[in-house]
């Protein structure tokens, strides 16, 4: 199983997980990266998986469906009517062979999920590296529930986020924490990649125990101060 990276927008990542000729793409938020994406790889679209209902994550659907309209949509409720098959937590899928667990990852927004595809984390905005989305809801405690969530999952899991947001985080969390050895090799790290517009992705859960913040908060309130602080960096 091969993932690869479409750039969108700015600093969208639409991801592409392909086996064979097949194809699932995670969270399009625009279309012709896609279309052309499949077009020269010669693949053939079997779903699209959706992980929240925010335009940059679904604004490319229907024209993907327009080209590919017997495909899959897979999301959660808040994605209705561009999604097929709603989904919550518990919810299990099968694609390519693996098994595809439904996590329920609410706080950037209410409905929000993620898609645990074997050791493959496709967690739209819920978790970046060295951060998460911000949270819409303000509902902070759901969005602290969300972490400690990802917190019990496998280190080796990889974390294929949604955004190119690690370099930024990195350096709000260089300010928070200047003397922390693994943030500051983190960031040197980072910037050299993309120095050479290489992604930072995909993480993984173990790195992000050590240089997310976010996820270490031990409570509500201080994920609350800490969350505020990178609202305003």
């Amino acid at each position: 199983m091969k993932i690869s990276p479409i750039q969108a927008f700015k600093d969208n990542y639409i991801w592409v997980i392909e086996k064979e000729v097949e194809a699932i793409v995670v969270d399009p938020g625009e279309s012709d990266g896609v279309l052309d994406y499949l077009h020269e790889q010669e693949k053939h679209l079997s779903a699209i998986l959706l992980t929240h209902n925010h335009a940059d994550h679904v604004g490319g659907v229907e024209e993907i469906l327009a080209a590919y309209p017997h495909t899959l949509v897979y999301g959660p409720e808040e994605t209705k009517p561009l999604n097929n098959h709603a989904l919550a937590e518990g919810d299990t899928l099968e694609l390519f062979g693996e098994k595809v667990d439904i996590l329920h990852t609410p706080g950037h927004t209410e409905g929000h999920i993620s898609y645990l595809f074997g050791d493959a984390l496709f967690c739209g905005d819920s978790l970046f590296s060295a951060g998460t989305g911000r949270v819409f809801t303000g509902d902070y405690k759901a969005q602290y529930n969300t972490l400690q969530k990802f917190n019990r999952l496998d280190g080796a899991i990889k974390v294929y986020a949604a955004h190119e947001y690690t370099e930024k985080n990195l350096q709000w969390a260089k300010s928070i924490q200047p003397m922390d050895k693994k943030i500051k090799t983190a960031l040197a790290d980072v910037r050299e990649l993309r120095k050479i517009n290489r992604p930072t992705l995909p993480s993984t859960i173990a790195r992000e125990k050590e240089i997310n913040l976010l996820l270490q908060a031990e409570s509500v309130e201080q994920l609350i101060e800490l969350r505020q602080t990178r609202d305003n960096f």
